[in-house]
């Protein structure tokens, strides 16, 4: 697949043709200085970037399935973007895990959608009368989660709003979904970003959406102290390696499914494998330091992420590379963490 380069400058809603991959579509809220941009991978498939976290778009006979909603400053933008789209309801925002840039416009988004199942929502479009209480969200778009989303979103000082919080949670390895004439598969992957993390593929369209398991532009944030591990971060790159099928036995042939990752671009199974083998790489590298004695200011010292730092690291910001490699450190020296992960993994 070509490499997707985000464009700097908004424009008005408008196909650029592009070699291989369907075209790019952009799109600006006006009343925002934020810039949003829409990659369309299939007719009924969409990206929206740029609005906190990466927003998957598929449109079908039910109407739109979302997974994340974004920030909740981005909100405006990304249902402005959607409905440049489309003009059907938003139906269903699916969470990958709790963070603010990826739950926080639920409150927002899944309003002006409409549930399925009744209820007074915004978004117009058929209803189908099945069950007319929490499911339906009192009428906004329904919310699908790991159950360790709703419980962090819930026990947050300044809570959530009951309408930005799940409505469909499961604590099962998958919940299964039938919308858009395509299954829908949500995998939760405990203990890999976070303790509350999902895979969502999109069987007929071939998509598959990663959240912050795989994050394009940095080494993945491991939220020790929300759940997070190195284990399960690879175990969790694993498990979309054999998700994801790469374009065999024409590798030249533009195809193969494709992943939309929490961040950064499009991607496809040979930058799983690379992404996978990078954490894999570093945590053997922290792993052999700690049994030689060192500390982990010694370990950071040691920079056991050369090679790759130039790529994914960061000196600066939210998630630098020695939080990363402290990340590492603590899942591998942590009894506790340990003893998690490997209860997961039963």
């Amino acid at each position: 697949m070509s490499k997707k380069m985000w464009a700097g400058v908004a424009v008005t809603l408008a196909v650029l043709a592009g070699a291989g991959r369907p075209p790019t579509v952009r799109a600006q809220q006006s009343t925002t200085a934020s810039q949003l941009e829409v990659v369309q991978l299939h007719p009924d498939f969409y990206m929206i970037a740029g609005a906190g976290s990466n927003v998957a778009v598929n449109i079908g006979r039910e109407g739109v399935i979302l997974v994340d909603a974004g920030s909740g400053q981005q909100a405006e933008a990304v249902i402005a973007a959607v409905k440049r789209l489309t003009p059907l309801p938003i139906r269903y925002i699916i969470n990958t895990s709790a963070d603010a840039d990826h739950v926080g416009g639920n409150e927002k988004v899944a309003k002006a959608g409409q549930s399925l199942f009744g209820g007074p929502g915004g978004g117009g479009g058929p209803v189908f009368f099945l069950d007319p209480g929490a499911i339906s969200n009192n009428g906004a778009a329904s919310i699908v989660a790991a159950e360790n989303v709703l419980t962090r979103m819930s026990a947050q000082q300044a809570a959530y709003p009951v309408v930005a919080q799940p409505t469909e949670t499961f604590t099962r390895k998958q919940k299964n979904l039938y919308l858009n004439n395509q299954a829908i598969q949500v995998m939760y992957q405990p203990a890999a970003h976070s303790d509350g993390d999902s895979i969502v593929t999109f069987r007929r369209s071939d998509v598959v959406a990663t959240g912050d398991i795989v994050d394009m532009n940095h080494f993945p944030v491991l939220d020790v102290d929300k759940g997070g591990s190195v284990q399960g971060e690879i175990a969790a790159l694993n498990r979309l390696i054999d998700i994801v099928v790469p374009s065999v036995p024409l590798p030249w042939k533009d195809g193969g499914t494709q992943f939309i990752p929490g961040h950064g671009r499009i991607g496809e199974q040979a930058e799983l494998v690379e992404y996978r083998d990078m954490v894999t790489i570093v945590r053997d590298g922290v792993q052999t330091l700690i049994k030689k004695g060192m500390t982990l200011a010694q370990i950071q010292a040691a920079n056991p992420t050369q090679g790759f730092r130039s790529r994914y690291g960061s000196d600066t910001g939210p998630w630098t590379t020695d939080k990363f490699v402290e990340a590492i450190y603590r899942s591998l020296t942590d009894k506790r963490i340990a003893a998690a992960t490997a209860q997961d993994k039963l």
